[in-house]
């Protein structure tokens, strides 16, 4: 399974910059979800591909 590349989370304010981080991600979820079994993808799964981390609660 592919996952989105380090840094993209992380892109300059440029909304073009922002504009194709976004459809970059969108397009690692449905790669993965048309790999995974099931309907649908679980939240885990989801932080995974995204490469998001749990944080300090607020």
């Amino acid at each position: 399974m592919r996952v989105a590349p380090p840094g993209t989370a992380t892109v300059p304010a440029d909304p073009d910059c922002v504009a194709l981080a976004e459809i970059e991600l969108c397009g690692e979820l449905i790669i993965a979800a048309s790999a995974a079994d099931g309907e649908r993808l679980s939240a885990d799964l989801i932080d995974e591909v995204l490469r998001t981390a749990a944080g300090p609660d607020l």
